[in-house]
């Protein structure tokens, strides 16, 4: 079984190394400081197992775990954590694997034993209830590959069927979440126009009426004018009103 160790500190990652030397059935693949490594070493070496720290400068370990999930085949993940009581809590109250710093060969032997693939409600949960900064990136799964879409590039979420698309600055991409759920991570630098979309406010520059009455907005740097329905337009232009 192959193992990723993500760590943003290097002595965490040769304690790590050097237990899972000692044991038998279990091969470390490779070794990753953040989680945007976590995410392009997973690509690349495909581990079964990937042993997740939690606090990481840049993307931290529930979104990068997040971000995993959202794999045709995603690893299984275990948490690492020197201290966070409140994330103890919500892995615990959502049956995910966690192993505390010092990290000793037993507990991570029993862990590594039953390691389980997580799924994007429970990560979502946790990422509530651990208090997890909201992701810095969505993610998009295309032929595989995981590709990041940063949020300050988002021009606007569109529901259509049962995806998102996401428009942002370097095209659009679609998503497998719910816009409810956007709505509510993002809010309130997201905004809902319309039973299908939600823009993003810092890139609004006008609303407007068109020519049959129907309301619409325009963003910066998108020549699509979207529509507004009626009973969001209020709240639109009180958001316009009070910037």
């Amino acid at each position: 079984m192959r193992i990723l160790i993500v760590d943003d500190e290097s002595p965490a990652r040769s304690r790590l190394r050097r237990l899972i030397s000692e044991m038998d059935d279990w091969e470390l693949v490779a070794e990753a400081g953040n989680g945007q490594q976590a995410l392009q070493m997973t690509s690349k070496y495909q581990p079964d197992v990937v042993l997740m720290d939690i606090r990481m400068p840049g993307m931290d370990g529930v979104e990068a775990a997040r971000h995993l999930a959202e794999l045709d085949a995603p690893p299984a993940v275990i948490f690492t954590t020197a201290f966070n009581e409140y994330a103890i809590e919500a892995f615990e109250a959502q049956a995910i694997g966690y192993l505390m710093k010092p990290i000793r060969r037993e507990r991570l032997a029993g862990a590594l034993s039953h390691a389980t693939r997580l799924t994007r409600p429970q990560l979502a949960r946790v990422a509530e209830q651990s208090g997890s900064p909201r992701r810095g990136h969505v993610c998009a799964s295309l032929r595989g590959e995981l590709r990041l879409i940063p949020v300050v590039d988002i021009l606007y979420f569109r529901a259509e069927q049962k995806y998102i698309t996401v428009h942002h600055h370097g095209g659009e991409d679609v998503i497998e979440e719910s816009l409810k759920s956007l709505e509510e991570e993002f809010s309130p630098d997201f905004q809902r126009i319309h039973r299908n979309a939600l823009i993003a406010m810092r890139y609004l520059d006008l609303l407007e009426k068109d020519g049959q009455g129907q309301y619409r907005v325009r963003l910066s740097g998108c020549n699509e004018r979207l529509a507004v329905s009626r009973r969001h337009a209020g709240e639109l232009r009180k958001r316009m009103r009070s910037v």
